[in-house]
């Protein structure tokens, strides 16, 4: 496979914190405009202002996972944890259902691929986490369009 698939997980919180932090900002500044000669309103609006810009900074800082196949090589990245894996290793692919969804990767056996932990446990995983408002069936449109069967329709399974 010459050209890139890529899949980008949508990340609720983060559009949430977005949009309540700017807001909180604007509510500082209208608090502030209201009455800009009392010491309380200045003081609030100040307040309301940080705090927003505090939260909007937190949701930038949220990473969407990305699951990518392009050059003969599968790719997930959240953040600084990047899990590279040759195309042809993979055999098939299975999603955990639950509040945050899964990817699980098989090898041609039908085993499942072990992967270091995200957070620099010492356990690993036979998943990569996804968000939870991640559609199994975006995942299965990629996982086809990538031409990686499921796990029930593999050839080994």
């Amino acid at each position: 496979m010459s050209e890139t698939v890529r899949m980008v997980c949508p990340v609720g919180r983060k559009h949430v914190e977005l949009w309540a932090g700017y807001a909180l900002v604007v509510l500082g500044v209208v608090v502030v405009a209201i009455d800009p000669g009392h010491w309380a309103h200045i003081t609030l609006g100040v307040l309301l202002a940080l705090m927003g810009a505090a939260l909007a900074a937190h949701g930038h800082m949220i990473q969407a996972p990305v699951l990518e196949i392009s050059d003969g090589e599968f790719r997930y990245q959240r953040g600084r944890y990047i899990v590279r894996v040759p195309f042809h290793d993979i055999g098939s692919y299975y999603v955990l259902p639950g509040r945050i969804r899964s990817l699980g990767l098989c090898d041609s056996t039908g085993r499942p691929k072990r992967f270091p932990s995200i957070q620099s446990r010492r356990a690993s995983r036979t998943y990569l986490p996804l968000t939870g408002m991640t559609s199994p069936a975006k995942v299965e449109s990629f996982m086809a369009v990538a031409g990686i069967p499921p796990r029930k329709r593999s050839l080994t399974s």
